[in-house]
């Protein structure tokens, strides 16, 4: 990946800043917990003793597992490694863990359960069976935990945090989350850094704050900026909390602009202006809409004006949308897009009622890949489309319906909401301000999730999917009717699903987290070696299921068998079996089949290749490199006519392609010396 431009990195963060960093961690993490005084510290514990409170101290554990959730996975690139995506798998069992002790602590719990949480619940039991019926176990297992993790929080989130308390104290993480992010983003911008903590993002000029991808960021930030703004706005607060939301709120539009995403501002403009079209509407709040509304477009205009339409990143992205990037992105035009949606659709078309799997998008595009398109799209950059290809219909109409009933009860909610903000005639109301924040972020979540893939960012995921289990406790206000005391059979059901994936979620954060490990060891070690591909074997050995592990494993001992040594028969043998591992935990996967047939042409087993290159073809018939490899087989069987047809495809495939430019000339020269009797070529060329 080439590039005309300087990289510059913000410098290694030093010990005594990770410190006080983590100091600040604690700190706020305690404040939000009321719990930041040596007198209130004391009154817990004491109270916790002398009352033996213990359902007490298990909502007061969930929230602080809740919020430590919420605030580490943005921090932590939006959790979307291995390592970090685990930390909060674990944190998720806790919690679980907690909720089974209230139902059994509490002498007379209450279940709040509207009409979404059955649909929350559908979608749960639709994916756990999609999952059982997959073609790839490893990546239909990993999507299936995400979503029964974000399910089994809106439940938690729902019955447990609804309180006001609770409310706030979510709010004000995810607000001050926010702001970090975005002063981070901005100081990137600042110091003309790529550098998040201590990776390198491969967007140059466009800031990311804590995560890699700057639309990521933006779509974090278009999600909490109407959030920060209700309170701002409409909150009942001291005037030293108004300040800090009035810094908040300007941190987050800057760190967005900083992005450079025109899809982070297509959806941040739609939840203000929602936001700010209601306001205006309401005689106690019509002024200050106004006000705002001109503050934003005078202070965006300015701020546009006087320095982003001076830096490189606004100059590509915004005021010359169809310039060349310098880093070549999946998904960062609107062509590519389109082509990602329409393979998306075909998907859909072939398998209308259930889709191709969970997270089987990405290894679906490869037999549905343009020809104009040789990248890597990991997702289809639409939410709703990648929903469809890979859920289906069925998928599809559970989320339809869900997003219905959502905004129906939001409607039913609306007067009771707004009571509360009228009983004294003060217009201000905490309780209004979070429905009205948390309504306009969660409709500029679904605006960006048009144009890009936040639902499969763990970080925003858990963000909405927390946000929206509040709002929707506030159908609690219209009607008793979603109320239930749970009797001794709904508590052992309860217990034994909150238990069973609590469990399950540990042992696999485990035996994950014990894979990780061996492929971390397996990078640092020589690529091809013996030993990489030993330690690559104890990765294997503790997930099985892992496709990626056995194919890298088959291409160690295929490269070792390549050099000749005495050994290469049963080098290749080896390799063979690995690949064949490979292609029955993922027999989507064109490049096992591929080397596979590579495999048997250097082992002179020529004539049992054939099925496999077919295979491989099938399973990616415009892959360039794929292509180019098939012309490689003819080339040892010295079919050069044929050979010099695929070398000709992939170049039409790829212009970019010295394989298919290097044995082409070769065809091209053993075609002449064949048809001129004289050789073009040096002897054993």
């Amino acid at each position: 990946m080439g590039t005309d431009e300087t990289q510059i990195n913000a410098p290694e963060p030093g010990a005594n800043r990770n410190f006080h960093l983590s100091f600040i961690c604690v700190y706020l993490w305690l404040k939000l917990l009321r719990l930041y005084s040596p007198a209130n510290a004391v009154h817990f514990f004491g109270m916790a003793y002398s009352r033996n409170n213990l359902d007490w101290m298990c909502e007061r554990g969930i929230l602080a597992l809740v919020i430590g959730m919420l605030m580490f996975a943005p921090l932590a690139f939006g959790a979307v490694d291995t390592w970090a995506w685990l930390v909060v798998q674990v944190l998720a069992a806790g919690v679980f863990l907690l909720w089974i002790a209230r139902l059994w602590l509490n002498p007379k719990p209450r279940l709040l359960w509207p009409p979404l949480a059955w649909v929350v619940l559908a979608f749960m039991v639709y994916a756990v069976a999609r999952w059982w019926t997959a073609d790839i176990e490893y990546v239909a297992r990993l999507e299936t935990l995400q979503v029964l993790v974000f399910g089994f929080v809106f439940f938690a989130a729902l019955n447990n945090l609804r309180g006001q308390e609770e409310i706030s104290a979510v709010s004000t993480a995810l607000i001050v989350t926010g702001t970090f992010s975005a002063c981070y983003a901005v100081a990137q911008m600042t110091h003309h850094s790529n550098q998040v903590w201590n990776e390198i993002s491969p967007y140059l000029n466009r800031a990311s704050g804590t995560y890699i991808s700057p639309n990521d960021l933006a779509g974090y930030l278009a999600l909490l900026l109407p959030l920060a703004l209700a309170y701002l706005l409409v909150g009942k607060l001291h005037i030293v909390t108004r300040i800090l939301l009035i810094y908040a709120a300007i941190a987050m539009a800057a760190g967005l602009a900083v992005t450079f995403s025109r899809a982070g501002y297509i959806a941040a403009a739609a939840g203000i202006v929602l936001l700010l079209g209601i306001l205006l509407f309401h005689g106690n709040h019509r002024l200050k809409a106004v006000v705002l509304l001109a503050v934003l477009l005078a202070g965006g205009g300015f701020a546009t004006t006087h320095y982003l339409s001076k830096t490189l990143g606004y100059m590509r992205r915004v005021a010359e949308p169809g310039a060349t990037l310098s880093v070549d992105v999946v998904g960062d035009s609107s062509s590519t897009r389109w082509s990602l949606w329409q393979a998306a659709g075909r998907m859909w078309l072939d398998h209308p009622w259930f889709g191709v799997g969970p997270a089987h998008y990405d290894y679906l595009f490869r037999k549905y890949r343009p020809e104009t398109l040789q990248l890597r799209p990991d997702r289809a950059h639409n939410d709703y489309i990648n929903l469809l290809a890979d859920w289906g219909t069925v998928g599809g109409g559970i989320v339809l319906a869900g997003m219905g009933i959502f905004v129906f009860w939001l409607r039913k909610s609306w007067p009771h909401v707004r009571r509360d903000e009228n009983a004294f005639g003060t217009g201000q109301s905490n309780r209004f301000a979070f429905f009205l924040g948390a309504a306009c972020g969660l409709t500029a979540l679904a605006v960006h999730s048009a144009m890009d893939f936040d639902l499969h960012i763990p970080a925003i995921a858990l963000t909405g999917v927390t946000l929206l289990a509040l709002a929707a406790s506030t159908a609690r206000y219209a009607t008793e009717r979603w109320w239930y005391r749970p009797q001794l059979p709904a508590k052992l059901a309860g217990t034994a699903a909150l238990g069973v994936t609590a469990f399950y979620l540990s042992a696999q954060a485990f035996r994950l987290g014990n894979e990780s490990k061996w492929l971390a060891q397996a990078q640092a070690l020589p690529i091809f070696s013996s030993e990489r591909a030993a330690t690559l074997a104890q990765a294997y050995a503790a997930e099985p299921k892992n496709f990626a592990t056995a194919y890298a494993i088959g291409e160690c001992y295929r490269t070792q068998s390549l050099t000749g040594g005495h050994d290469y028969i049963e080098l290749g043998q080896k390799a063979l079996d690995w690949y064949a591992r490979a292609i029955r935990n993922n027999p989507l996967d064109g490049y096992s089949y591929l080397r596979t047939g590579m495999c048997l042409d250097w082992l002179d087993r020529t004539a049992e290749s054939g099925p496999a290159y077919r295979a491989a073809e099938s399973c990616e018939p415009n892959g360039y490199y794929l292509v180019a490899n098939i012309g490689w087989h003819y080339v040892q069987t010295g079919d050069y006519a044929a050979a010099e047809e695929w070398f000709k495809r992939s170049l039409r495939l790829s212009g970019n392609n010295p394989i298919a430019e290097n044995y082409l000339a070769i065809c091209e020269a053993k075609l002449a010396e064949r048809a001129s009797g004289r050789p073009q070529l040096p002897a054993n060329y």
